[in-house]
């Protein structure tokens, strides 16, 4: 029994290594591109998308669908880390 303990306690870990290393690249994504936009504006207002400045693009459409991605990425990896964590510790009990 301690073993199991033992191996459950090491699953759990990793487990939360992985959730930690996902959601820091994630912040890490948001943060340079939110910051990206805003800090190189400048430079983007001259390339034009559809007749609009990029900057101006991805103030109001871009970073939305890069946000929304982030979301999307996160849910489906935590829900793919929950079942691997489930299917872990139903097989040791």
């Amino acid at each position: 029994m301690p073993q199991n303990t033992e191996k459950m306690a090491q699953l759990r870990d990793l487990y939360w290594k992985k959730v930690r290393r996902f959601t820091a690249t994630l912040i890490v994504v948001w943060f340079v591109s939110t910051f990206g936009v805003i800090f190189f504006a400048r430079e983007l207002s001259k390339i034009t998308v559809f007749g609009w400045p990029l900057s101006f693009y991805m103030a109001a459409q871009g970073l939305t669908f890069i946000y929304l991605l982030i979301l999307v990425l996160y849910v489906k990896r935590m829900r793919r880390l929950d079942q691997i964590m489930k299917g872990d510790s139903q097989d040791g009990q």
